[in-house]
């Protein structure tokens, strides 16, 4: 006979489960949206590769200029290139970022003595959860980055790996690179996704907090959510893309016969010929496409969170 003990954990185990997933569907859904401007900021972490600035063809000017020549060349559905494997990412890393933070805070875990929610346990949850979830999302970003790289020959940036999708990517992938080549980039995925995560919450966090002490959108919580994402985005973007940028690089390099990048042998290598080639501020190729996908990204996928947790505490009622 089940015990009261046994029910009550089977109960919390459902909850748990429905948390990760709330989080993976949310992100989802929010890139949805955004997809084009990762679409455009991967092609400018890739133009000029390891050459020297006024040594390559400028193809993308910025943001607005990317879109437009993007979908002048290749059509607008070009704009949604590699989206399924962009959803896939997004859902294993926000299942551990989003999942993980909501299970430790419906347990009190990021109260202080106080009882207030702690900056510092926040940062930490959610940068725990963004390595774990970017270590499991690191095939499907793999694929999504060679899928967007992909372009017409006369616009074409980076090495083209000509693949046709998602799960045809990663079955290819694995039969000729086996599991270590579907986690090819993992290493600046892991630093990636723990400041991107753990900036954006505390970045996030005080850009509102600022905002409030400023009587600004104080009874608009979408217009708070919008201005603060993007005032806390500065801190995130400034933190996350040197990561972003080295991560785009290796998963898109070519291989040799022995499954070994032709360009870089990691990301210490890779950041380091990158400094040596471009310059440093090479490490900050895409942020503006990083900065303006942020915000109406972290709106859409914090609203979209905040109703599914509305429903799943009306459904338990």
């Amino acid at each position: 006979m089940t015990s009261l003990k046994d029910k009550r954990k089977r109960k919390d185990y459902a909850r748990d489960t429905g948390d990760l997933l709330m989080g993976g569907v949310s992100a989802m859904f929010a890139s949805l949206f955004t997809n084009p401007i990762e679409v455009v900021k991967v092609r400018l972490q890739l133009q000029g590769e390891l050459k020297k600035s006024g040594q390559h063809a400028i193809f993308y000017k910025n943001v607005p200029h990317g879109l437009y020549v993007v979908a002048k060349n290749e059509g607008i559905v070009a704009l949604q290139s590699g989206l399924g494997a962009m959803l896939g990412f997004q859902f294993f890393l926000n299942i551990f970022r989003l999942g993980f933070f909501r299970i430790a805070e419906r347990r009190g875990l990021l109260k202080d003595s106080s009882g207030k929610t702690s900056l510092l346990r926040g940062a930490a949850v959610a940068g725990v959860g963004g390595a774990l979830g970017s270590i499991a999302g690191t095939p499907y970003y793999l694929v999504k980055v060679r899928l967007q790289s992909q372009a017409a020959r006369a616009i074409a940036v980076g090495h083209q790996h000509e693949i046709t999708g998602t799960n045809s990517a990663l079955i290819d992938i694995y039969k000729k690179e086996g599991v270590k080549g579907l986690f090819r980039g993992v290493g600046p995925q892991i630093p990636r996704g723990m400041a991107g995560s753990a900036s954006q919450i505390l970045s996030f966090t005080y850009a509102k907090d600022w905002l409030r002490a400023n009587n600004w959108f104080t009874n608009q919580p979408l217009l708070m959510s919008f201005f603060g994402a993007n005032l806390g985005g500065i801190v995130m973007t400034l933190c996350l893309n040197p990561f972003d940028v080295i991560a785009t690089r290796l998963c898109n390099q070519p291989v040799d016969a022995q499954n070994k990048g032709k360009l870089y042998k990691g990301m210490i290598d890779c950041g380091l010929k990158m400094i040596r080639h471009e310059g440093p501020l090479s490490l900050y190729k895409g942020t503006g496409a990083n900065y303006l996908r942020l915000g109406p990204h972290t709106v859409l996928l914090l609203v979209c969170w905040d109703k599914l947790k509305e429903i799943d505490d009306y459904l338990r009622r």
